[in-house]
């Protein structure tokens, strides 16, 4: 296993709640899949669930490399929840393209992200690894070896959770 990037953001839940009420889905549209803003909207701490996945976004293109430039956009970067409830992030766009780009031949990239919030704080670490493609051919998704496929982050779909992170 090789390490290929490592990323953390510590995030002020007021802050975001600040401007979730300034900005309200100018907001949530522009940094947030549809998937993100209906897990966070169903939620009673709605900015906890919101600084959350901001941080993750933050600590994954850290992790990346780039930032959220060169091509990394806010809603290329998708936290998603397995259906256990653990989460993990989905990439699209140049954020897909940028992992590929650093993931190197024979290897596949696997993404590990830890979320957390202690108000007024909320923190995201997410780790990138590339392992040999033989070693997760018998894997389950469940395992938390193989990757969430895109349709994922833009749907919630029935019975989706609202619970914890």
């Amino acid at each position: 296993m090789v390490i290929l990037g490592l990323g953390s953001d510590l995030v002020d839940i007021r802050r975001v709640a600040r401007t979730l009420e300034r900005f309200g889905e100018r907001f949530t549209r522009r940094c947030f899949t549809e998937a993100e803003r209906a897990r966070c909207d169903a939620r009673y701490a709605r900015a906890e669930g919101y600084a959350r996945r901001y941080a993750a976004k933050e600590a994954c293109a850290k992790a990346l490399g780039t930032g959220f430039n060169r091509g990394v956009y806010w809603r290329d970067i998708g936290v998603v929840n397995l259906p256990g409830g653990r989460p993990t992030i989905v990439l699209t766009g140049g954020a897909l393209e940028r992992l590929r780009a650093i993931t190197p031949p024979g290897m596949r990239a696997e993404i590990a992200v830890s979320l957390t919030d202690e108000p007024p704080l909320a923190q995201a670490v997410v780790v990138i690894t590339a392992v040999p493609v033989e070693w997760t051919a018998n894997l389950s998704l469940e395992a938390g070896f193989a990757s969430v496929p895109p349709s994922r982050i833009d749907r919630a779909g029935p019975g989706a959770r609202t619970g914890g992170e």
